[in-house]
């Protein structure tokens, strides 16, 4: 094959990926349709219905909650109401990425306005030929100010109530934190960190700009000294021997994932010299690993239950969702003599919670090393989710060594040359 041929190929696959996604926006939409009608039949009120298509789109793609309900809301709009679209995405003129900027940057409009636009721009496939991002953003909203004023203002409202602070996990045993401002205000915000960077900068200050106003950020923010020690609770998981260094089994922090063993180690002594380290003990089973909990006869998780399911589960127990936990649920619904256990509990995000709420969704705990629940949906597919081992469990250190030996007898066998 010449060079040539692979281009040739890989523009190919381009529009086959192109095409799949026009093909997955027509079925979400069809089983959106068919699932609501199956509610309305059902007696489901109308403000229930066609609750968890999502979660069942996101579970088929493999992917979070969440992108399963933006999917499926770009598929409603695609099939619905932006027929040009649609068809420049099926024929591979445009990108399921493209196509999604489409739709948002119009969300705001009327389903003229938005016609107008899916007219103006995709009717051609060769109009937006060479386009950037940038460029196919700015010319939509230029046309949704001409057609909308109003409308785009109101939009710029909306986002600026939606304004927040997150935080998620970063390689390297970081952290991304971002700030969705007005532009006003971010710009203001950005401009006085570099400021104060600048400033201990000109009195030499050995940090570099960048590192320099991450700190200042976080001695603003947290009102310390330094940028080390906040006095927040974190909920740090190492087995006892990576503490008191018999061994550098990763260890978890809740929210972010597993950092190395020197790290939780320098945390937990830092926490400790500023006084604001407690030590809550888990017990595990020595074969397996399986975190033991306890039982209730009420309803409601009580809170060092709760905080234990969360601790073990430590995110969203849905396959392919690593949202926050927000839901203690009942894999076994209460109604249906579900115990208020460990065994029986599952930390949820709140729309996966909400989402098995709906006609047909089952979830059972099963048999296992670990805390297991397998989940049925509506249309009869299953999938099991395994909580992740604790840190320093004895599997975890059996398979490292199993892992070890195949290295070495592998090596053995084919020696590497000297």
């Amino acid at each position: 094959m010449s060079d040539a041929e692979r281009i040739d190929q890989i523009r190919a696959l381009e529009r086959l990926k192109s095409a799949a996604a026009a093909a997955q926006a027509r079925l979400a939409v069809d089983l959106d349709t068919s699932v609501r009608a199956a509610h309305a039949a059902a007696g489901i009120p109308a403000g229930r219905q066609g609750r968890g298509v999502a979660v069942q789109v996101a579970l088929a793609r493999q992917e979070s909650s969440y992108r399963g309900g933006r999917h499926l809301g770009l598929a409603k709009m695609l099939v619905t109401e932006m027929p040009h679209t649609l068809a420049a995405l099926e024929s591979g003129e445009l990108s399921e990425w493209r196509a999604g900027l489409l739709a948002r940057e119009t969300d705001c409009l009327s389903r003229e306005h938005r016609g107008f636009i899916d007219t103006t721009l995709c009717a051609d496939p060769t109009v937006l030929h060479g386009w950037g991002y940038r460029r196919l953003i700015t010319e939509i909203q230029k046309l949704a100010c001409r057609l909308d004023p109003a409308s785009v203002a109101r939009r710029r409202g909306k986002a600026e109530s939606e304004r927040r602070v997150t935080c998620r996990p970063a390689p390297d045993t970081m952290a991304c934190m971002s700030a969705l401002l007005p532009v006003a205000q971010g710009a203001a915000v950005h401009a006085a960190l570099r400021k104060a960077a600048d400033t201990a900068i000109a009195t030499g200050d050995g940090r570099t700009r960048g590192q320099l106003m991450a700190d200042i950020l976080v001695q603003r923010v947290t009102g310390q000294a330094t940028a080390t020690a906040v006095p927040i609770e974190v909920n740090l998981i190492m087995g006892s021997s990576t503490l008191f260094g018999q061994d550098d089994q990763p260890a978890v922090l809740t929210g972010h994932g597993p950092i190395p063993a020197d790290l939780a180690r320098r945390l937990a002594v830092s926490a400790a010299e500023n006084e604001s380290a407690w030590v809550r003990r888990l017990y595990a089973t020595p074969d397996t690993g399986r975190l033991i909990g306890m039982e209730s006869t009420r309803r409601v998780f009580p809170a060092g239950l709760a905080r234990f399911i969360e601790v073990r589960d430590q995110f969203c127990r849905t396959p392919w969702c690593d949202a926050p936990i927000r839901h203690i649920d009942h894999a076994l619904p209460h109604h249906e003599g579900g115990a208020t256990s460990a065994d029986n509990g599952n930390g949820l995000c709140a729309q996966c919670n909400h989402a098995r709420q709906a006609p047909g969704w089952h979830a059972r705990p099963q048999d296992g090393a670990r805390h297991t629940v397998e989940i049925t949906t509506p249309t009869g597919h299953r999938y099991r989710s395994t909580a992740p081992a604790p840190p320093g469990h004895p599997q975890t250190k059996r398979r490292r060594l199993g892992r070890a030996a195949a290295t070495q007898a592998r090596l053995s066998r084919h020696p590497r040359p000297v």
